[in-house]
Parts: C-alpha cells; structure tokens; sequence
C-alpha cells in the first residue's frame, strides 16, 4: 500500500471517491473540497487532506480543525501535524476518539465533548408538520442584529463560549452565513422565532446545523417547521438527502418526526482555543513508524 501523502491534484479524484464512499459521514471534508479545492488558504474551513490511499483521508482546515474520514493512518497524521495547533476533531465517534488519542490530545479539557446521535434522510420521504401561519425567510430579511443574538445565544448554549466569544464568534458566523445564503429564519406573525441552516452542502445532500429557538419559545414545534420547511426547499432544488446530529432528546424525537432514522454516533470534540500536538520522541516515532511499514508488507 502506498504510504500517506498530502493530496495533490493528481489525487483529486482518488479522494473525491473514498469521500463519497462515506457520505453520510463526510460531508464537512466534501464541501470544503468543492468549496476551496485542495490547498488549504487563509478561509478558516479550506482544508489540506492527508490521504492513506485505498483506506482514508483526514481534512485538516485552516483554523485547525481535523476531520478524519474512513482509515486514515493516525500514526502518520502525529507525525505530519506536530507542533501545529489544533482546535478539534470531529468525524465518527470512535474514530475523532482515536484521533484524538493518536495526536496525543486525548484527556485535554475540552469546550464541547458531544457524541451526538447521526440522523440521515431521503428527502422523498420527508414528513412535513403543519406549518399554518409560519414562513421562512432567507437570513438576510430578518434584522441583522437578532440573527446576531440568536446565532450568539446558540453558541453560548452548545459551544460553551463566554458571552464576549459568542459575540465574537456570532458576528463572524452570520457574516459567512449570509454570504453563502445557507441560513434562514422562521417567522410567525410579525415575530421572528427560529434559525436554521445547513452547515455543508453539496448539490445532492445537505447536513443541518445551527438550529435554534429562544428558549421561551421551545416545545411548540418551531425548530421542527423551519427544519422541515427548509429540507422542502433543498429538496425542490434537488437534493435527494440530508444528514444531522442531535443534540438533545428533544432534537431526537423533532427529527425521528421528520422522518430521519439514525445510523451511529457522530463527536464533536473542540478545545477552548488550540492545543499543540506535541511530537513523538524519536523511539516511539521508528516504533511507530516501523509497525506500520510492517503491517503493509
């Protein structure tokens, strides 16, 4: 077996393929490839991909965020990356936990350390709530300024950010958010009273993220009608599935309504911050090193 590489253009294609072999799993490596291509950049989700041909690849972004997809040779992906700070890892379960281990972060405090039940859905078999009296908007026809707070409030309740980082954090979200058209806003009556949007896309499947409702306003089937309404619109434009996490047993029984079925558990691991991925001394770096070239022998 060929060693690990970064991906060059020869690869694309390779890469594109063990991709889409794990699409339900993949999409966050998938469309920041579509979106930047192979060489990373200053955009904080272009990626540079580390392939182990014929087993997995792991997306490394800009920021510092590693998705690891399939097989990867974790071994490699310590070596290549120390020294270098990261903020997360996020991908299947077992697999960000392994990730997280062979880097040598494991153990570390973490902002957010969720395992999150993995929904996917035909779109054909979306079951739409009633939504009488409810409409939804492109992001951009709601006030900036309450997008802002939602979106801030979001990252406070599910990152854990201090309320000066969720500020920060939600200015620059919404930016991108509008910039891309990826998000809307549930209205009912003159009130604005949802978020939604797809955190990654592609033409033939979108994932959902950034669901939210104030909290006075939760139990009444609002995040559910501006999921639904949303799928609706991908779906009319095309797209034949989508995928979520689930972050609560509320979020669970909304999106089993909606008619998603769930096939495994999804982590989501970031610190507060970076963290170094310290260097293997040189012994266990030629143990290591010297296993792997074994085993592929």
């Amino acid at each position: 077996m060929a060693e690990s590489r970064w991906a060059a253009e020869a690869d694309r294609a390779a890469l594109e393929a063990l991709l889409r072999a794990h699409l339900d799993r993949a999409l966050f490596p998938l469309s920041n490839l579509a979106q930047y291509g192979l060489a990373g950049g200053p955009a904080r989700h272009a990626c540079r991909f580390r392939l182990t041909p014929g087993r997995g690849a792991a997306a490394v972004s800009s920021e510092g965020m590693v998705l690891p997809v399939g097989d990867p040779d974790l071994a490699d992906l310590r070596q290549v990356l120390a020294g270098r700070q990261v903020c997360g890892v996020i991908a299947e379960t077992a697999l960000a936990r392994a990730a997280l281990a062979a880097l040598g972060l494991a153990g570390l405090p973490l902002m957010m350390e969720d395992d999150e039940p993995h929904f996917v859905l035909d779109l054909a078999e979306l079951v739409l709530p009633a939504c009488d009296g409810l409409s939804l908007h492109p992001l951009e026809d709601a006030p900036r300024d309450l997008a802002v707070a939602f979106r801030a409030a979001f990252a406070r309740e599910v990152f854990g950010e201090t309320p000066e980082g969720a500020a920060k954090r939600a200015e620059t979200d919404v930016a991108g958010f509008l910039e891309a058209g990826s998000h809307r806003m549930l209205r009912r009556g003159g009130d604005w009273v949802a978020m939604t949007g797809f955190n990654a896309a592609l033409p033939e499947i979108v994932q959902i993220g950034a669901v939210y409702t104030p909290p006075a306003l939760r139990g009444q089937g609002l995040a559910r009608a501006a999921v639904a309404l949303h799928l609706a619109e991908a779906r009319d434009a095309g797209a034949a599935r989508a995928v979520l996490f689930a972050a609560s047993e509320q979020a669970v029984r909304a999106y089993r309504a909606l008619g998603f079925r769930q096939i495994g558990q999804f982590g989501l691991f970031l610190f507060d911050g970076t963290r170094t991925v310290p260097a293997l001394d040189p012994a266990a770096a030629w143990r290591q090193t010297g296993a792997r070239k074994e085993e592929e022998t």
